[in-house]
């Protein structure tokens, strides 16, 4: 998929699918929390959640007391979800709708967070585009933590063919300008009750 094709697919999942029926669904993101917190970042932080319009980890975030949190999403549904979610506080959040290979980012953040969305990028092009981001949103010393599903775990989401990977294919993807600080296989379970199995990479920019 291109990024007007990809849009258009994930516009139409959140016009069909309501929050808690979805794969990725977690009422609390324990695992990417846990990892925010060995960071230990000031509150004043500047962190970015890519993919995040259907996460609850803002709301997680916000509770925590951070202060400079911007989400992006390819959705404005997603977005407008997030923001209907969290009433007063969303104007607490920075919000842009793009596809993050078309991301041009303007300042840069301490914390780069992806829970799934880099492995619906399938061509090389593509994760080419989102390293190049990624390295224009992000400085010296910034953090980064990314989750695809691993090579257990599923090869489709949302009827869309994804890129799977394993802790080294992960760490290799972003050798180049990010150092590995922990990597982990982390199971989620559905709310219909699946399992998917993801790889966590925590990272630190050289």
């Amino acid at each position: 998929m291109n990024s007007t094709e990809r849009t258009a697919h994930w516009q139409a999942i959140y016009d069909a699918k309501p929050l808690e029926s979805c794969s990725w669904y977690q009422p609390v993101p324990q695992t990417s929390l846990d990892f925010i917190n060995t960071l230990n970042l000031p509150l004043d932080a500047p962190i970015l959640d890519v993919g995040g319009g259907d996460s609850l980890v803002v709301d997680h975030l916000l509770r925590a007391g951070f202060a400079d949190v911007t989400v992006l999403d390819i959705s404005s549904k997603a977005i407008d979800r997030a923001k209907q979610r969290l009433g007063e506080d969303a104007s607490r959040v920075t919000w842009v709708v793009s596809d993050v290979t078309d991301f041009v980012p303007t300042r840069t953040y301490a914390l780069w967070h992806d829970r799934a969305a880099f492995h619906f990028l399938t061509s090389e092009e593509d994760r080419e585009a989102y390293r190049q981001a990624l390295c224009l949103g992000t400085g010296e010393g910034s953090k980064l933590i990314v989750a695809t599903f691993s090579t257990n775990g599923p090869t489709k989401c949302s009827g869309t063919v994804i890129q799977q990977h394993d802790e080294v294919s992960l760490a290799d993807t972003f050798a180049a300008d990010w150092s590995p600080l922990i990597t982990s296989i982390v199971q989620h379970t559905t709310p219909s009750g699946g399992g998917q199995e993801f790889v966590f990479g925590v990272f630190q920019r050289k």
